[in-house]
């Protein structure tokens, strides 16, 4: 009998999860982080984005959360996130 291979996590998936994006405050960082979400899980649901602005309006942060369907997904789109020159900090 053949095992199918476990993933190394301790997230049971699918799985909802929040991704937290931080870049200077711009349209464009704001575009460029959305597309990369969107290229890995879809078209996003407004009421999961949650946008801040930091205090002095520099920086911008987003909190999307997505449904994840294995620990893959979220590592690719970590890895795009963080190649990427304009992402600050992805968490």
């Amino acid at each position: 009998m053949t095992e199918t291979p476990r993933e190394d996590t301790l997230f049971e998936f699918p799985c909802d999860f929040p991704i937290k994006i931080m870049g200077r405050a711009s349209d464009e960082f704001r575009s460029l982080a959305l597309g990369i979400v969107t290229r890995h899980f879809g078209n996003l649901d407004p009421a999961h984005i949650e946008e801040r602005v930091s205090s002095n309006g520099r920086f911008l942060s987003f909190t999307c959360t997505v449904r994840a369907e294995s620990k893959a997904q979220l590592d690719a789109v970590y890895r795009e996130l963080t190649s990427c020159s304009q992402v600050l900090a992805a968490l």
